[in-house]
């Protein structure tokens, strides 16, 4: 599926004949072409996009090495989009916004807000156990019995319980373009999609 990089501006609300409509703003693109992947040579065909300027100073000699031997300016992200067929497509070609069209439906991958080592109150909803009354200490947002006896003597794999929460990869389907702003690279899509104000996003057809 082709689509193109992006980061999410915020999110606001346009007033459509069915009603007040939540959206959220992207930044897409441009994004150029900096490499083209073929079945015979790379096994895959599949188009590789840059986005966001960067001092070529900040580069490694590799990375500065590889932009120069393809012949494009340095770009600060990279990103494959694999498609049936690249024959129509060049490096150095700019891909933006115009991709899109008012009415098309989009998935939107992001990588979801990081909020450390969490609880299983806050990372799954628990209840916690009962109040703060009958002697208990510091057990009100506890996940309480893990429910395993002599059989099988261990905690079953799986059980949500605490740990890491969020940031992760997450993939919103079927979000409506609702408005294309094409001179500032500005996308507007229905409902909301992954992440914080600046983060990535990937926008695939």
């Amino acid at each position: 599926m082709l689509g193109l990089i992006g980061r999410k501006v915020g999110m606001t609300s346009l007033f459509l004949p069915e009603g007040d409509v939540a959206c959220t703003i992207i930044e897409a693109g441009p994004c150029p072409i900096v490499r083209i992947r073929t079945p015979e040579r790379d096994g895959y065909a599949a188009l590789q996009l840059g986005y966001g300027t960067i001092k070529p100073k900040h580069l490694t000699k590799p990375m500065a090495g590889y932009f120069k031997k393809q012949g494009v300016q340095p770009v600060r992200i990279l990103r494959e989009f694999r498609l049936s067929d690249v024959n129509t497509y060049q490096v150095g070609q700019v891909l933006d916004v115009r991709l899109f069209n008012e009415g098309d439906v989009v998935s939107v991958t992001g990588w979801s807000k990081g909020r450390g080592f969490a609880g299983v109150v806050k990372r799954h909803g628990f209840a916690g156990v009962g109040g703060r009354t009958h002697g208990q200490h510091n057990r009100e947002r506890h996940p309480g019995s893990m429910g395993s006896n002599t059989f099988p003597g261990r905690v079953w794999k799986g059980k949500r319980l605490a740990g890491r929460y969020g940031n992760e990869r997450v993939t919103v389907e079927n979000l409506l373009v609702l408005k294309i702003i094409p001179e500032k690279n500005l996308l507007v899509v229905s409902g909301a999609v992954p992440g914080p104000r600046g983060g990535l996003l990937l926008i695939y057809k």
